[in-house]
């Protein structure tokens, strides 16, 4: 039986390093990047050099044609001037457009697209605060950001149900995975701060390579993806199973089986401990009592 084709964008990119060796295993891999060669300078195997930020749609028509998914991870890194970053999320905004518009016209069947956690960071100020305690992904609440970079991931999700409607001719299925923290944790983020809150909150939005994975493969996979309106299109958080987790996985567990296997408190027993426990910090993301 011949594999599921995958066209994979942003492939030379740190998300991409912690996929592929699974999708290989399952898949048939078309992988592209602006660049054939990672972060650290090392080439990546089997990555074309190519934009996705084209004039001419029909440059990159050959790459979706014939997909039966299309795992869309490819950005354009944010500047350090504030006002600048807007042109360069609008450059992002347009690459998921072309990714959805070029997809539903080659008859691609889903759309797996690397949100972030940050389309709704805005509501982490009412968790900091004790406002609120958990953040569902469902569509109960609005996701907010007040910076760009988050307004640009909340409007990749919002266009990618525009397509799932099926009121641009039909519906494109599509997943959007809010990913939370993805690197190794590190304890001397708790340098200079009294409560070390950005370790906590990294802790709680820990997501470990197999984890995202898992929900990566399970988001492609998943036979029915519909919500409760019937339309093809669902947002998940990219957590593990942490014991400090402020974001929501009802969802993911519901519809797609999503079952995380690590925590961060597990994982880094040792230096949660050593760091916060012996000091008095204790709680999720919420203030020192």
């Amino acid at each position: 039986m011949a594999k599921p084709k995958v066209l994979v964008t942003g492939a030379a990119g740190y998300v991409a390093a912690q996929l592929l060796p699974t999708f290989h295993e399952r898949y048939d891999c078309t992988l592209i990047d602006v660049t054939t060669t990672d972060r650290d300078g090392h080439e990546v195997p089997g990555v074309q050099r190519q934009s996705l930020l084209v004039d001419d749609l029909d440059e990159l028509r050959s790459l979706f044609a014939g997909c039966d998914a299309v795992v869309h991870l490819a950005f354009v890194r944010r500047t350090e001037d504030r006002h600048e970053q807007f042109d360069g999320e609008m450059d992002n905004i347009r690459m998921a457009y072309n990714v959805l518009r070029l997809s539903l016209e080659e008859d691609v069947r889903r759309v797996v697209v690397a949100s972030s956690n940050h389309a709704a960071d805005f509501y982490e100020h009412l968790l900091r605060s004790r406002e609120m305690d958990m953040l569902p992904a469902t569509n109960d609440i609005r996701p907010l950001s007040d910076n760009y970079y988050g307004w640009a991931k909340e409007s990749y999700e919002h266009l990618g149900f525009v397509f799932a409607t099926g009121t641009l001719g039909r519906k494109l299925e599509n997943v959007h995975i809010r990913i939370g923290a993805p690197r190794s944790l590190d304890a001397a983020t708790l340098e200079g701060d009294r409560e070390g809150f950005p370790y906590r909150r990294n802790l709680g939005a820990y997501v470990s390579p197999r984890d995202l994975t898992q929900l990566m493969v399970k988001s492609i996979e998943t036979e029915n993806i519909d919500n409760e309106w019937g339309v093809p299109w669902q947002v998940f958080y990219g957590i593990s199973d942490n014991t400090r987790s402020f974001w929501g996985l009802e969802n993911a567990r519901r519809v797609i089986g999503y079952a995380p296997e690590d925590d961060s408190e597990v994982t880094w027993a040792k230096d949660v401990y050593e760091n916060l426990t012996t000091k008095g910090v204790i709680g999720r993301v919420g203030r020192v009592p």
